[in-house]
């Protein structure tokens, strides 16, 4: 397994499949190429770093259906749409399904690497982002059931004798409860646990 981003080529055309690799290369990406949807499924493994150039129009399983593969199983990654004139309006389709853009064929070839260069950046925000969440649920998950209803209430920007009005405890209670979320969340100040609590929310 490589960590290293990796621009995955899906096309059944070889001259074009070709082409790109040769043209993704040549700017020191690395690159993997696949003749079909079904073939890039096979060999593909969630979690590998990198952005995906997909055509539209293909036999068997179709641009827009693997797509539609990868949103189902929550499968993240940037597309970008490779298309002919006439798939067009398919492509528009992918976009409005979240495919981040589409490049016409013939297409120019800094165009092309401008939209592979923002796609692998959007992917290194995504996974930025998703670290993120996940050590936030890893904190969330040493909360008592108490303790989250102390954050939530918090966050919300409820004060201390709120809180302990709508639980029935005792104001020193809540603060107690709130010293120990904000010791298990790992947060130095109230907007970075209203930070944390949206990040989780997603």
């Amino acid at each position: 397994m490589t960590n290293q981003p990796t621009v995955f080529v899906v096309d059944d055309d070889q001259a074009m499949r070709s082409s790109l690799k040769w043209l993704i290369e040549s700017v020191g990406m690395q690159v993997e190429v696949y003749e079909s949807a079904d073939a890039f499924i096979r060999d593909y493994y969630p979690g590998r770093a990198g952005c995906l150039l997909l055509d539209v129009r293909m036999p068997g399983m179709s641009g827009l259906e693997l797509q539609e593969h990868f949103v189902k199983h929550e499968i993240r990654i940037p597309i970008i749409i490779i298309t002919g004139h006439g798939d067009v309006p398919m492509a528009v389709r992918a976009m409005k399904a979240g495919a981040m853009d589409f490049i016409e064929k013939p297409f120019n070839d800094e165009l092309l690497l401008e939209s592979i260069r923002n796609a692998l950046a959007l992917d290194v925000e995504q996974r930025s982002l998703q670290a993120g969440r996940s050590e936030i649920a890893a904190r969330l998950a040493h909360l008592t059931p108490r303790e989250h209803e102390v954050m939530a209430m918090v966050t919300d920007g409820k004060s201390n004798k709120e809180i302990a009005r709508s639980l029935g405890v005792s104001a020193k209670t809540v603060e107690a409860h709130r010293a120990r979320v904000m010791e298990k969340m790992d947060a130095s100040s109230l907007a970075e646990l209203v930070r944390m609590a949206i990040a989780a929310r997603g």
